[in-house]
């Protein structure tokens, strides 16, 4: 499915009508150039799960993960968004280091990983939704495939 969003909010919107479509252990691979909007992509995302904290790309953590209360999620066993951001990784063995392989596919967790391209290998063999990003012919404008959902 091929989309084209004119601005921000529109990108936002769409990301947060996606999500409450999760039942847990989605895994959200990201793929896209610099400022093609992947962490708001997440942002819409997360707002979607019912996480009301704000939401930043973890380019320096690496690994964000935020508790979704069932008080305030999307009613389903979701619990956690696991953010991820492999834009400053070399491989796939660094983000394995930090623990990622204890949260993706779990059934009560999402992760989303921006940058995902970069962390193939632990993604083969996985069931992955592959968002890829791209700058539009205007300033704003974003367009955005999903593979595999």
């Amino acid at each position: 499915m091929k989309f084209i969003f004119k601005n921000e909010k529109e990108t936002l919107a769409f990301a947060e009508k996606f999500a409450k479509n999760f039942r847990g252990g989605e895994v959200v691979a990201l793929i896209g150039e610099l400022g093609a909007g992947k962490t708001v992509f997440t942002k819409g995302l997360a707002h979607g799960l019912g996480i009301k904290e704000r939401v930043q790309s973890p380019t320096f953590l690496l690994m964000k993960i935020y508790n979704i209360h069932p008080s305030t999620g999307s009613g389903h066993k979701i619990k956690n968004l696991v953010h991820v951001d492999a834009y400053r990784l070399s491989g796939a063995a660094e983000l394995a280091n930090i623990g990622i392989l204890d949260w993706l596919g779990r059934p009560d967790t999402v992760t989303v990983i921006e940058w995902a391209d970069k962390v193939v290998e632990l993604l083969r063999d996985r069931k992955v939704i592959k968002i890829k990003m791209e700058l539009g012919k205007k300033e704003e404008e974003r367009k955005i495939e999903v593979i595999g959902k």
